[in-house]
């Protein structure tokens, strides 16, 4: 549909009027609907939820691509706009406008890029939720100050404060210095079933030719660090012949080509673009890799996890606590001999991989299904209303 950001020009979408009285209608709003982990989560609890919830997704960058994972049930609409970010103010007065317009029982707001909606329910027009997923680049070494106090003021009054790791707790409770009863932690989960099913023989098939494959799932984003990961692998073939695997699309993927190609790597570094099924292609890799500066609870280990991978990664949140504890040593610090190093010893040794693999799927089934996360949001979605 696509909405106007001028407020006169807001229309309350059909399916969402039509909800009224009848089910329950949360506004999401995200920075942007691409193919992210916070909205793989979202996707999966729509879909589960059903039509008992009419979502309204509105995306502030005009991206969309995590539409594809929606189903087709009626339970949801996305608007698109693009926001101009200069002008915080303007748009909080804006957002509260809209948030009177279209008047949903529960707002929820995702990550930093959608603070300014929070901003603008500071004095309650409805029940507001917060989703913390992690930072950009900007704070994957430490909190900026004037996001703190920011944070600190609009959250800590009316709000519920999501947190899928324990490590943004933490950051929630002492940094932010949020009230601990607006706290909710609550573990992301999958569903563990759909990474057991078979491997794509075909895709497999596209990565072999040049031994073992090291896999990663990535939005490509700066905070994600993916030149150490290109660097590491480069030194992991001299030692062993094999190929690295990047899944993801981002705007750092120019840069990175051409990281690839400066160390000789072209032909050893297949980029696949956005994967809407990672099932599919995960079974193809030998050893999960993750190179992140700051990461929090990533839904990628735990589907690397479901699909039974050993993993290599740098210690980004809460990364270490996902793990089987037999492949917490393999968890290494944010450079890139160590990460290098963690590869390849597991590349070296094929009975240690096959262990971390039955490790992580076990731990993957017992810790992290999807089941436990629908319901906490139900009663967090029931709850706010």
């Amino acid at each position: 549909m696509g909405l106007n950001w001028s407020p006169r020009a807001v229309i309350v979408p059909p399916r969402w009027s039509a909800a009224k009285g009848t089910a329950h209608r949360i506004l999401h709003v995200f920075p942007g609907f691409g193919l992210g982990g916070s909205q793989r989560r979202f996707a999966a609890i729509a879909n589960h939820l059903g039509p008992a919830f009419q979502h309204l997704i509105w995306s502030l960058d005009h991206t969309d691509d995590a539409r594809t994972l929606l189903e087709d049930n009626g339970s949801w609409e996305l608007e698109l706009s693009n926001i101009p970010r200069r002008y915080m103010l303007a748009n909080i007065v804006k957002a509260r406008d809209i948030l009177h317009r279209l008047a949903p029982d529960v707002l929820v707001t995702y990550n930093w890029g959608a603070i300014e909606w929070a901003a603008a329910n500071i004095f309650p027009i409805t029940r507001h939720i917060h989703i913390e997923d992690g930072f950009g680049p900007e704070e994957a070494e430490r909190q900026l100050m004037r996001r703190v106090w920011f944070r600190r003021l609009v959250l800590n009054h009316h709000s519920t404060v999501v947190l899928p790791s324990r490590n943004l707790l933490q950051i929630a409770t002492k940094t932010w210095h949020l009230d601990s009863a607006r706290l909710a932690y609550v573990p992301n989960g999958i569903n563990c079933a759909r990474f057991g099913e078979p491997t794509d023989h075909a895709q497999r098939a596209a990565f072999r030719g040049a031994g073992l494959v090291v896999g990663t799932v990535a939005t490509l984003r700066r905070e994600k660090a993916l030149d150490r990961l290109i660097e590491a692998f480069a030194i992991v073939r001299t030692q062993y012949a094999c190929r690295l695997v990047i899944v993801g699309d981002g705007p750092e993927r120019p840069r990175l080509e051409s990281v690839a190609a400066s160390l000789n790597l072209g032909e050893h570094v297949t980029f696949t673009g956005s994967v809407d099924r990672p099932e599919r292609i995960l079974g193809a890799f030998d050893l999960f890799a993750v190179s992140s500066d700051t990461e929090q609870m990533p839904l990628s280990i735990l589907e690397a996890m479901a699909a039974g991978l050993p993993i290599a990664s740098t210690a980004a949140g809460d990364i270490a606590d996902m793990v089987a504890e037999e492949n917490r040593p393999f968890i290494v610090p944010k450079t890139t001999n160590a990460l290098a190093v963690a590869m390849s010893d597991l590349l070296h040794d094929e009975a240690l991989r096959t262990r971390l693999s039955i490790a992580n799927r076990a731990k993957a089934v017992t810790t992290f299904d999807e089941s436990v996360m629908f319901d906490a949001y139900r009663q967090l979605f029931l709850a706010s209303i």
